[in-house]
């Protein structure tokens, strides 16, 4: 990250953490619709709140980018995926395997990697 300070780049790591969470309700919202009758009122109210949380997110996604390299806060976003993981778990109900895991933790660690300053 450009020249920050230790807590800059901590406060801007966290901002990217709630924005990656925010992106990550958008598949709730899809997943939600996904299960209604085709343009019914709740399709197309899930839908309609997916579609609120992609602009917020995008909204906040510029502000985001005009502080970090654009590379690096790319690669943040692999952790969508833990999110996307934890909200199927506790609002689907849906089961999570080792290989999902393995998956997640490799996408995770190489982000890491790729992000470091060393």
């Amino acid at each position: 990250m450009r020249n920050l300070t230790k807590t800059n780049k901590l406060k801007i790591v966290l901002e990217l953490q709630g924005l990656m969470i925010i992106y990550s309700l958008a598949n709730i919202f899809a997943k939600l619709a996904s299960g209604r009758q085709f343009l019914s009122l709740y399709f197309v109210l899930f839908y309609g709140l997916e579609i609120v949380v992609l602009g917020v997110y995008a909204i906040l996604w510029q502000q985001v980018i005009k502080k970090i390299d654009l590379s690096v806060a790319y690669m943040n976003r692999s952790v969508v995926l833990l999110w996307s993981m934890l909200w199927a778990v506790l609002f689907f109900k849906e089961s999570v395997t080792i290989g999902n895991l393995a998956g997640m933790v490799l996408v995770i660690l190489g982000t890491i990697v790729v992000n470091s300053d060393e």
